[in-house]
C-alpha cells in the first residue's frame, strides 16, 4: 500500500466514522484518478448560494461544496487570462508572459509546461472545452500546450451564445442552442470516450462573461424575483452553469466512476458587476479582496474528507502541485512552480501551511508596471493602487477593509512592500510583451492574422473599443498614408497564400490591397462590393465591449514568399475611394 492510500485510509478511520466505509473501499487503489476540472468566467465569490446568497439558486455547487471540501480563502488573479495561465502551469501569471486580456498580452509563452502536459505525459487523455484565452495561434493554443481535443474560443470572449460556430481543434464546428449547454455534451463526449482509461477533462466555461445571452427560462425566472436585466441574465447563466455541472455529475455516476474521478470548480476573478459578493471590496480587476478572492470547491467521493472548510489562503498556483501529488503523476520536467502541494492541509495532517505571502498584480494602461498589486498574508492585505496610494487591511478584524491601518502599523505594509516589489521584480524579468504571431507550423498551416492583434496607424481605429477587444475590426479607412501590421515569426519559410477578410459597399470598392513581408508583397484590386450579413444577438443588455459576429467577404491577393525567421507583415491601400475602403477583419495566411 502507498504513503498516500495509508493516509487516506487513516484519515477516513479518523474523521469520517459516521460515513464509515467498507474496508475494500477504504484501501481501494487511488492510483491515476480521473480529473474534472471546472474553471467559470466572471462569476464571483457571492455567485454561489452556499456563500450567503439568498437570492440565487445554484444547488448542485452548493452540494459539491458539502460534499467535499471548501477552499475558502483562495486567491487568483483580478481578471481572465492571468488566472488560466497560474492554473494551468502552477506559476505567478506574470512568469508566464500572461500579464493582460488582449494585444498578445494574454499569451502565454510555448515553453511553459501546462497542467495538460503533465497529465498526457502520465498516461491521461486531455480535453479542453470552453474558452482557452492564453493564445490563439499554434503552439500557444490548446493542442500546442498539451490536449489531445479542443472545442471551443482561444480568445477572451465570444460574441454570441446561441447557434454558434466554434473552434475544433484546427477546424470549426456549428454548434446549435446555448453554447455552455453544447460545450458540456463535448465534455460528456469525452468522458464517456475515455470512462476506461484516465482522463483530465477542462471546462473552462465562457459565462457569466458577457454578452449577457442566456436562454427563457433562466432569465424570466430571476427577472419575476424583481431583478434588472442585467443581474437577471447574471444570474441566469450562473443557474445554467449550475445545471450544467449536475450534467456532468450525472455523467460520472452513469458511467459509475464517480469515486476515480476528482471534480474541482472553481472561478477566475470577482464579479463583473456592482453585486453582493461576501460583503468584500472590490469586483472583477480589483486588487482588493473581492477581486480575487473566488470559490473553490474539491470533491472525491470516498477518498476526500466531506464538508470540511478550510480557511488558510490559498490560490491558484497550489492546484498543479496538489494535484501531481493527488493523482501519483510520474515527476514531468516543468518550468520552477511557485505553488505548494495542498494535500497535507486537505487530509487534515497540518491545520496551518507554512506562514506565506500571495501576491497579485493588475497591468495597467497596457503596461506591465509594478502597480496596481497586492500582498495577501494570513493576517494583512496590503492594497497598492501606486507608488502614492497604499493601504494596509487586517482581514482577520476587518474584511471588508473599511479601515486603512497603513499608518498604525506602517513597519508592516513597509516590509510587504519590499517583498512585493522583489517578487514582481523577480516574475518580470523574461516577460516578453506581445510575443510575435507563428506562421508554418504543420500543425497550424492556416493562420489568422485579426485586427485586434495588429499595430494600426495613428488614423485607423477600432469599430467597437478603443482597446481592441477580440473579434473587433477596423473601419474609416480614407488615407493611403495608414497601415496596419503584425509581427510574425516564420518557423518555415515558403509560399503563403494571402487572402483579406472585409466588407465593402458599392462606393468603396476600387482600392488597390497590399499585404507585404521582408522579402515580396502581393497585391490586388478589389473588385466585388459586399454587405455583410448581421447574426441575431439575442442580448439581454446593452452590451459594452463585444464586437457583434457577422460575415465576410474573402479577397485573393496571391500567393507571398515570406523567409524565414520574425519579420512585420503589414496591410496598406492605393487608390481608396472617397468613402473609403471599407472594413478590414483580418489577413489570412495559409502554408501552401
Amino acid at each position: 500500500m502507498s504513503f498516500i492510500e495509508k493516509t487516506l485510509a487513516l484519515v477516513f478511520i479518523g474523521l469520517m466514522a459516521c460515513d464509515s466505509l467498507p474496508e475494500e473501499e477504504i484501501y481501494a487503489s487511488v492510483d491515476h484518478p480521473n480529473v474534472v476540472l471546472i474553471l467559470t468566467d466572471d462569476q464571483g465569490y457571492g455567485d454561489i448560494g452556499i456563500h450567503g446568497n439568498d437570492t440565487i439558486e445554484t444547488p448542485v455547487l452548493d452540494q459539491i461544496a458539502k460534499e467535499g471540501i471548501r477552499l475558502d480563502r483562495f486567491y487568483v488573479s483580478p481578471v481572465c487570462a492571468p488566472t488560466r495561465a497560474s492554473l494551468l502551469t502552477g506559476r505567478y501569471h506574470l512568469r508566464t508572459g500572461t500579464s493582460w486580456v488582449t494585444d498578445g498580452m494574454e499569451d502565454m509563452h510555448s515553453e511553459e509546461v501546462t497542467m495538460a502536459e503533465v497529465f498526457k505525459e502520465n498516461g491521461y487523455a486531455t480535453g479542453c472545452f470552453g474558452k482557452w484565452h492564453n493564445g490563439a495561434h499554434y503552439p500557444r493554443d490548446p493542442i500546442g500546450q498539451g490536449f489531445d481535443e479542443f472545442v471551443g474560443f482561444k480568445s477572451g470572449h465570444w460574441y454570441n451564445y446561441f447557434d454558434t460556430s466554434l473552434e475544433s481543434n484546427q477546424d470549426t464546428v456549428q454548434t446549435e442552442g446555448f453554447m455552455v449547454d453544447a460545450l458540456t455534451d463535448y465534455a460528456l463526449n469525452f468522458i464517456e470516450k475515455n470512462k476506461d482509461q484516465p482522463f483530465f477533462c477542462y471546462i473552462p466555461y465562457n459565462t457569466p462573461h458577457s454578452p449577457f445571452q442566456v436562454p427563457d427560462k433562466y432569465f424570466d425566472k430571476y427577472k419575476a424575483k424583481g431583478l434588472d436585466n442585467k443581474l437577471a441574465a447574471i444570474y441566469g447563466m450562473c443557474e445554467n452553469i449550475d445545471d450544467n455541472v449536475g450534467r456532468v455529475l450525472k455523467k460520472l455516476d452513469d458511467l459509475n466512476i464517480n469515486e476515480n474521478t476528482i471534480v474541482i470548480f472553481l472561478t477566475d476573478n470577482g464579479p463583473n458587476s456592482q453585486r453582493y459578493n461576501g460583503n468584500m471590496r472590490g469586483h472583477k480587476g480589483s486588487v482588493h479582496e473581492g477581486g480575487v478572492r473566488v470559490p473553490f470547491f474539491i470533491r472525491w467521493d470516498s477518498h476526500l474528507p466531506r464538508g470540511k472548510v478550510i480557511d488558510q489562503i490559498t490560490a491558484h498556483i497550489d492546484v498543479l502541485p496538489t494535484l501531481n501529488e493527488l493523482c501519483q503523476l510520474e515527476p514531468v520536467k516543468t518550468l520552477p512552480l511557485d505553488g505548494v502541494n495542498l494535500l497535507p492541509l486537505l487530509l487534515g495532517e497540518s491545520e496551518e501551511l507554512k506562514e506565506r505571502t500571495i501576491f497579485t498584480h493588475q497591468v495597467h494602461g497596457g503596461k506591465i508596471r509594478p502597480y496596481p498589486g497586492a500582498a495577501r498574508t494570513p493576517q494583512y492585505r496590503l492594497v497598492m493602487q501606486s507608488e502614492d496610494n497604499i493601504m494596509l487591511y487586517d482581514m482577520q478584524g476587518d474584511p471588508e477593509e473599511r479601515q486603512n491601518l497603513l499608518h498604525e502599523r506602517n513597519d508592516i505594509a513597509k516590509a510587504l512592500q519590499k517583498d512585493y516589489l522583489r517578487w514582481f521584480e523577480n516574475v518580470t524579468k523574461n516577460n516578453k510583451q506581445a510575443p510575435p504571431i507563428p506562421l508554418g507550423y504543420t500543425q497550424a498551416p492556416i493562420v489568422e492574422l485579426p485586427a485586434h492583434e495588429a499595430s494600426l496607424s495613428e488614423n485607423l481605429s477600432y469599430v467597437y473599443s478603443p482597446h481592441g477587444w477580440a473579434h473587433d475590426w477596423v473601419r474609416q479607412w480614407t488615407n493611403t498614408s495608414d497601415s496596419m501590421y503584425w509581427n510574425v515569426d516564420v518557423v518555415e519559410g515558403g509560399d503563403y497564400r494571402v487572402q483579406l477578410k472585409y466588407t465593402a459597399s458599392p462606393e468603396q470598392v476600387g482600392a488597390k490591397m497590399q499585404v507585404t513581408s521582408a522579402s515580396s508583397s502581393v497585391s490586388q484590386i478589389n473588385t466585388q462590393p459586399y454587405k455583410p450579413i448581421k447574426v441575431p444577438s439575442p442580448d439581454r443588455v446593452e452590451r459594452e465591449q463585444e464586437a457583434y459576429e457577422q460575415s465576410w467577404a474573402a479577397l485573393d491577393l496571391g500567393l507571398l514568399k515570406l523567409s524565414k525567421g520574425q519579420q512585420p507583415i503589414s496591410l496598406k491601400a492605393d487608390n481608396i475611394p472617397a468613402d473609403g475602403l471599407g472594413e478590414v477583419k483580418a489577413v489570412v495566411l495559409t502554408k501552401q
